[in-house]
């Protein structure tokens, strides 16, 4: 009887840490989209430049060049007006969260951003696909 406790016990324990893995991934990703975010109303460079993934970061060598590219390409991502997380999922490539984003007209977006976990387990922005949603304003 002890055996069988036991192993439904390790049984459950193994379909419950993916789920609560997954729960915490989330929550880290969520965690960096938003304190970039912030750090772009704030006008800090240096600290939204720090969530950006290496790769991102040999694109834009300085924080100068990719606050640029942000001002210029991410105008709502730059200054939302307000933002709500979506779906989050994983995929192959890594995961994907949704964020719809109002910008300062009140137009609605659809922030796609795609992140990967570091060798020292942080969480950076490795991509961001904005998409005007359509007929939608606040």
């Amino acid at each position: 009887m002890r055996a069988l406790l036991a192993a439904l016990t390790l049984l459950l324990a193994a379909a419950v840490l993916p789920v609560a893995g997954a729960r915490a991934d989330e929550a880290a990703a969520r965690s960096v989209i938003e304190a970039q975010l912030r750090a772009f109303l704030a006008d800090d460079g240096a600290r939204a430049y720090s969530y950006a993934a290496p790769g991102i970061k040999r694109i834009f060598p300085s924080q100068d060049r990719f606050m640029a590219m942000v001002r210029q390409g991410y105008p709502p991502v730059y200054r939302p007006r307000d933002f709500s997380f979506d779906t989050y999922r994983e995929t192959p490539a890594g995961p994907i969260q949704e964020v719809t984003i109002i910008d300062h007209t009140g137009v609605a977006w659809r922030a796609i951003y795609a992140l990967e976990q570091q060798p020292d387990g942080s969480w950076k922005i490795s991509g961001c696909q904005l998409l005007r949603l359509p007929g939608v304003s606040a």
